[in-house]
């Protein structure tokens, strides 16, 4: 196996790039964060990536326990990619990029893919201000749908956010666009600001049409469960 690229400097933050500074190796373990998925979903979920290079990279991420590939129990005959311990302890640097990158976000590029699951982890630190204990809670928007996880899954080492409606009855849903999320991310709107002001619809139970969500931004939850 050729000897991987490498600064050559014995300082903490280059070893950690020498892992994770290539292209696409971050964007391929925010896909992973959500839970294993197949070679052909990563490829659906990261546009612009050709196949040699995602191939490429995710051999290289074997290499530096990241991630692990295993064939999924029959019927299916698939196999998949998922991320190792080491591969989960960098939500945090995910999460610390995005808070950094969302005020860049803006409007849309007229090139730019969009994918509902990519506003999960900036998303993460309001979602929590706003429903400070733990429980699910689903983001539906006209790109798709999402949900997230709170109260220590991180900690814990389960899966965070995932792509997707939950697969129970979350404590919380919440309809939205893809503006407010980016508002939202970047810090500039609030999730109580943004229900007050008609931007964020807060639904519960299982019809999914209850309004909830016009008191303090942190009773959502309760009031969701209530």
């Amino acid at each position: 196996m050729p000897r991987r690229r490498s600064y050559d400097q014995y300082c903490a933050a280059a070893r950690a790039l020498d892992a994770v500074g290539d292209r696409w190796t971050l964007l391929i373990v925010r896909e992973l964060l959500a839970g294993p998925r197949r070679y052909t979903d990563l490829h659906a979920d990261l546009p612009g990536v050709s196949t040699d290079m995602l191939a490429s990279r995710l051999k290289d991420m074997e290499r530096d326990d990241l991630v692990t590939r295993r064939r999924l129990p029959p019927p299916a005959s698939a196999y998949v990619y998922e991320l190792t311990d080491r591969g989960r302890d960098l939500l945090p640097v995910l999460r610390a990029l995005a808070a950094w990158g969302a005020p860049a976000l803006a409007e849309p590029r007229p090139t730019d893919a969009v994918r509902a699951h990519w506003f999960a982890i900036p998303l993460l630190d309001a979602l929590q201000a706003a429903a400070p204990g733990p429980g699910v809670v689903e983001v539906r928007l006209d790109e798709g749908t999402f949900h997230v996880r709170l109260g220590g899954d991180a900690d814990s080492g389960q899966v965070t956010y995932a792509d997707g409606p939950a697969a129970h009855e979350p404590d919380v849903c919440l309809r939205m666009d893809a503006a407010t999320c980016a508002a939202v991310a970047a810090g500039g709107l609030s999730v109580a600001e943004g229900v007050r002001a008609g931007r964020i619809e807060v639904v519960r139970g299982p019809e999914g049409v209850a309004a909830a969500g016009r008191g303090d931004a942190g009773t959502l939850a309760g009031s969701a469960r209530a």
